[in-house]
């Protein structure tokens, strides 16, 4: 039924005219078989068989269009006809050849043995070019425009692979991309000097420059999904300085999926330039400890805390709790998981963590077995104009989750830290160093497993550089930068929450794991990169502004305390800082005196937290 309504799609004029076609080339191949047979001789033909070709011409017809049915010859779109339309042509010319045979042989209308063979051969040829007629028509017609058509933008591939030609090969056939690629570019030498789809390869990376000049490029596009993350830097490094605007296929997946198109192309990043592999993680682990459990993320509609929604998402939770104070991002999130995992029991919470009520009631009502404690004030220059909110939000919101978890025995308990909880010289560091303390002293007399995780700065999230970056560049410049020598750890917002998922499966208790984020990267440089990977020049098109440092604000960032140590884990990329023994009764009652004097909005806050907090450094000193 399904076939047959698919059949009634097809404009009708269209099947009349290929049946009226088909019968014409049966007619044609089959007295061509014998003409050709006879050495081109009309008179040389054997009378009988000129007779028996007349009785069987009809029924070899009719055998043929059904055949040609059954093979979806008439169904297929001719104009994307591919290697397997040919193959269903020269399937259904063999079966149609076979069974003219075999009728032939019943019904004693015998033919020459070679006919069949010719006959199957010319029907083939005859069907081939009926078929494919319109495409190669339509090719030649796009070559015609592309070579007339001044308007369109010039394109430079890198990759002569399988994802380039996908990519040729949708440019072809479609009207409504305006792109014309020039040349190609593939480091494999074997194919340098020819052409993949009429387009010449013309060498490798080095090659990249000249051939921008050469071919007057306006836009280059980086073809080679399987390449690793060190390759593509250096590929793009190259072509960032050609002032070309850079776009690149989906990754592997994608491509093995069947999602390279000209829609699925996206803008190189800046992620792209750190020239790192991604994250390595062991799912099983993770899944081991997530999978069929209560689940809840505060702050999970903020930048980190999506994610992990997002991936914990992934791993089969009996029921995910997203907590949240915003409204908006909470719902975002929100609406996005239930698309992508509409079987998933989720709960969206809003509330603030710094609610001593309303956090107990929720550890009371769903009973979460796994916490993931994102929320936090990070804004470090935001913070410093209001550290009364910094220690509010960070330091008393944390010390409230965790008097929860430990009162409803909550299995684990992990704390998203910052790098900058290292000898801060910031509120916003400090506070979340408290947080740390807390977390540290409830381990010792909790049966919950609590552990912090410790991180740089992550690529694309709210508040971080690069966003800002592109505002700045979108509206012109200038770009911004504090100082020339600043210098950041980076990795992107999915390898930051697989490693702090990961590092929550080694969790015994009382650990702060401390996550690799590769080399530190200049911040001018970031900028740098970004600029040109828009198609600008720097200080050309976009200048770059240094503002000087801000307050609390740091040249470079630490990971560890002297005295803290480091003790690797199964996965290199994830370390253990030792905990540091202090006094627990003293550091209790200080939280406590902290708790009630930041209610007061004191204006002298700083203090008491450098009290707390010796290797805080505020900026008095």
């Amino acid at each position: 039924m399904n076939q047959q309504r698919s059949f009634l799609k097809i404009p009708a004029h269209r099947i009349i005219a290929l049946v009226l076609l088909d019968s014409v080339s049966v007619m044609v191949a089959s007295f061509a078989a014998l003409y050709i047979r006879y050495d081109f001789k009309f008179r040389s033909i054997d009378r009988i068989f000129l007779l028996n070709w007349g009785h069987m011409v009809l029924w070899n017809i009719l055998i043929t269009l059904l055949v040609y049915l059954g093979w979806k010859l008439y169904k297929s779109v001719w104009r994307y006809a591919s290697a397997t339309e040919l193959l269903n042509i020269i399937f259904a010319t063999a079966t149609t050849a076979i069974t003219h045979f075999a009728l032939c042989e019943i019904s004693g209308y015998y033919m020459p043995r070679s006919y069949y063979v010719l006959f199957w051969f010319l029907l083939a040829c005859c069907t081939c070019t009926i078929r494919f007629s319109y495409r190669i028509l339509r090719l030649i017609n796009a070559k015609r425009r592309a070579m007339g058509h001044k308007a369109g933008v010039n394109v430079m591939l890198i990759g002569a692979g399988a994802a380039g030609n996908a990519i040729l090969k949708e440019i072809e056939s479609s009207q409504y991309i305006n792109l014309n690629v020039k040349c190609i570019i593939d480091d494999g030498t074997g194919c340098h000097g020819k052409y993949l789809r009429g387009i010449p390869i013309v060498g490798g990376r080095d090659c990249i420059a000249s051939a921008v000049d050469e071919y007057a490029i306006d836009e280059i596009i980086f073809a080679i999904p399987s390449s690793g993350a060190r390759v593509k830097k250096e590929f793009i490094d190259i072509c960032k300085e050609t002032g070309c605007k850079l776009r690149s296929v989906p990754g592997s997946y994608q491509f093995i999926n069947g999602e390279v198109a000209i829609s699925k192309l996206r803008e190189v990043e800046i992620e792209d330039l750190l020239g790192r592999e991604p994250v390595n993680i062991n799912i099983d682990e993770i899944m081991g400890y997530v999978s069929g459990k209560v689940v809840l993320v505060t702050g999970g509609g903020g930048s980190i805390g999506s994610e992990l929604c997002r991936q914990i998402a992934g791993h089969n939770p009996k029921q995910l709790l997203i907590l949240d104070i915003y409204e908006n991002s909470a719902y975002e999130i929100q609406q996005e998981l239930i698309r992508k995992y509409p079987e998933l029991d989720l709960v969206v919470l809003i509330a603030s963590v710094r609610n001593t009520q309303r956090i107990q009631d929720i550890f009371d009502k769903y009973r979460p077995e796994v916490v993931y404690h994102a929320a936090a004030h990070k804004h470090v220059p935001l913070m410093e104009t209001s550290p009364n909110e910094a220690v509010k939000n960070n330091v008393l919101g944390t010390w409230k989750v965790v008097q929860a978890a430990d009162k409803y025995k909550v299995k684990r308990f992990v704390m998203i830290s910052t790098d900058k909880a290292v000898n801060p010289t910031n509120i916003m560091g400090a506070t979340k160093r408290i947080c740390e303390m807390i977390i540290q002293t409830y381990n010792n007399h909790s049966e919950t497993e609590f552990v912090a995780v410790r991180f740089g700065n992550v690529l694309g999230s709210n508040g971080s550089v690069i966003p800002l970056f592109k505002k700045q560049i979108a509206e012109g410049g200038p770009v911004t930068v504090t100082d020339p020598n600043i210098i950041r750890y980076f990795m992107t917002i999915p390898e930051a929450v697989s490693l702090v998922l990961q590092a929550g499966a080694y969790a015994k208790g009382g650990e702060i794991f401390v996550l690799d984020m590769g080399e530190p990267v200049r911040i001018v440089d970031l900028a740098e990169n970004l600029i040109k990977l828009s198609g600008y020049k720097v200080d050309e098109d976009i200048e770059i502004k240094f503002t000087g440092l801000r307050p609390g604000e740091k040249m470079y960032e630490e990971r560890l305390m002297e005295e803290e140590g480091m003790q690797q884990t199964a996965n290199h990329m994830i370390s253990i800082g030792k905990p540091i023994q202090m006094d627990e009764e003293k550091f209790m009652s200080e939280l406590r005196e902290l708790s009630e004097y930041v209610e007061q909005e004191p204006e002298d806050i700083r203090a008491l937290v450098k009290q707390m907090v010796p290797t805080y450094v505020t900026k008095e000193e």
